[in-house]
C-alpha cells in the first residue's frame, strides 16, 4: 500500500535525523569535556605549573618594624626582606663589645709586662751572679789580709817581748789587725747580701712561668669575650630576614607591627627560572615515558609553547586527583610526573597555572 510505505519511510527518515543529531551533540560534548580529544595524536597530560617554594622565616622572636619586599618582587639570595625590632639585642652587642675591649686591654697589659720580665729578669740574675762573684773575691781578699795582719801582730809581739821593737810599733800592728778584721767582716756581709740578691733574682725568674699562666688565662678570657660579641652580633643579624634563595615573592604573610615567634614565616619565594609542570600519567602509558624525555607545554591564554624535560616519575601509583582532567575517565591509577621547564621567557609562566603537555617522541 503506497500510503503506508510512504509513512514508514517518513518515520525511518525522522529516526535517522534524530540519531544523527544525538551523535553530533554527544561528539561536541565529548570535545568540550575533554579538549585533548581535539589535539594531535600522542600522549597528552593535564596538570599545573608548580615551583619549589622556599620560606623566609624568623629565627628569633620579635616585632616587625620594616618590610622591604612585597608580593611580586624579584629578590636576590641574601637580600634583606624584613627587619625585626633590635633595641634589646643592639644593647647586648654594645655591652659585649665593651667587655671584649676591656679584656683585650687587660691581656695586652699582661703580655707587655711578661715581655718586660722576660727581658729584665735574666739580666738581673746575671748581674746578681756577677755581684756575688765580686763579693766572694773581696771577702777572700779581706780574709787573707786579716790573717796576714794577725801573723804580723804575733811576730811583732814576740819581738816586743824580747825588747827588740818599741811599743809604738806593736800598737801599729794591733791597729792594722783590727782594721783587717773589720774589712773582712764587711766583705763577708757584702757576700751574704750578694747571695741573697742572687736568690731573689732567681725566684723572680721563676715568676715568669706564673705570669705566663696569667697571660694565657687573660687570653682565654679575651677569646670568650670575643665569642660572646660574635654571638650577640649573629643574633642581631638574625633580626634581618633574608631571602634564602633568588626568586619572586609569591606571598607575604606578615605586617609591620606584628609580633612573631621563632619560625614564623614572612615570605613565600619561588624561583621562576626553575618551574616544573606536574601531571599524571595513566598506568597504561607508564612504559611510554622515560627520564630526560621532552615535552611541549601549552597554557591557555599564552601564545606559543615552551619545552620541558621529564626529571621525576613517582614510584607509587595514586588515584587520579579530582582537579585533574583526564582523557580516559575510566583510568583510576596514575603516576605523578614532573617536567622542568627548559626556560621561562619573560617569566610568563607562573606557579598555579593550569597547563597541558604533549610528550615528544
Amino acid at each position: 500500500m503506497p500510503g503506508i510505505e510512504s509513512k514508514v519511510l517518513i518515520v525511518t527518515e525522522s529516526i535517522w535525523k534524530i540519531w544523527l543529531v544525538v551523535m553530533l551533540t554527544a561528539l561536541v560534548s565529548a570535545c568540550q569535556l575533554n579538549p585533548d580529544s581535539a589535539r594531535d595524536e600522542g600522549i597528552w597530560l593535564n596538570g599545573r605549573i608548580e615551583g619549589d617554594h622556599v620560606l623566609a622565616a624568623t629565627r628569633q622572636p620579635g616585632q616587625v618594624v620594616r618590610l622591604r619586599a612585597h608580593e611580586g618582587d624579584a629578590v636576590a639570595a641574601g637580600q634583606v626582606l624584613a627587619e625585626l625590632d633590635d633595641t634589646t639585642l643592639r644593647a647586648k652587642v654594645t655591652q659585649a663589645a665593651a667587655a671584649w675591649h676591656a679584656a683585650q686591654k687587660q691581656y695586652e697589659a699582661a703580655r707587655t709586662g711578661l715581655e718586660m720580665l722576660r727581658r729584665t729578669l735574666p739580666l738581673k740574675v746575671q748581674t746578681a751572679e756577677a755581684g756575688l762573684r765580686h763579693a766572694r773575691a773581696a771577702a777572700q781578699a779581706a780574709t787573707a789580709q786579716a790573717r796576714q795582719a794577725e801573723r804580723d801582730w804575733r811576730r811583732l809581739k814576740v819581738l816586743f817581748d824580747k825588747g827588740q821593737i818599741s811599743r809604738e810599733q806593736l800598737e801599729q800592728a794591733r791597729l792594722a789587725l783590727e782594721t783587717a778584721r773589720a774589712q773582712e767582716k764587711t766583705a763577708q756581709a757584702a757576700m751574704t747580701q750578694a747571695e741573697k740578691a742572687l736568690a731573689e733574682a732567681r725566684v723572680a725568674l721563676d715568676e715568669i712561668h706564673t705570669r705566663e699562666a696569667e697571660v694565657e688565662a687573660l687570653h682565654a678570657q679575651t677569646l670568650r669575650a670575643h665569642a660572646a660579641l660574635e654571638e650577640a652580633m649573629a643574633l642581631l643579624d638574625q633580626l634581618k630576614i633574608r631571602a634564602p634563595q633568588a626568586g619572586v615573592v609569591v606571598r607575604r604573610l606578615a605586617h609591620v607591627g606584628e609580633m612573631l615567634a621563632p619560625g614564623a614565616v614572612l615570605f613565600d619565594i619561588v624561583d621562576l627560572d626553575r618551574l616544573y609542570f606536574q601531571g599524571y600519567v595513566p598506568e597504561a602509558d607508564l612504559g611510554r615515558i622515560h627520564l630526560g624525555q621532552k615535552g611541549t607545554l601549552h597554557v591557555d591564554g599564552l601564545a606559543g609553547t615552551v619545552r620541558a624535560t621529564l626529571r621525576y616519575v613517582s614510584s607509587e601509583a595514586e588515584f587520579t586527583p579530582k582537579e585533574i582532567q583526564t582523557r580516559d575517565e575510566r583510568v583510576k591509577q596514575v603516576f605523578a610526573v614532573k617536567f622542568y621547564l627548559d626556560e621561562n621567557p619573560d617569566h610568563r609562566y607562573k606557579p598555579g597555572m593550569p597547563a597541558d603537555l604533549k610528550l615528544l617522541p
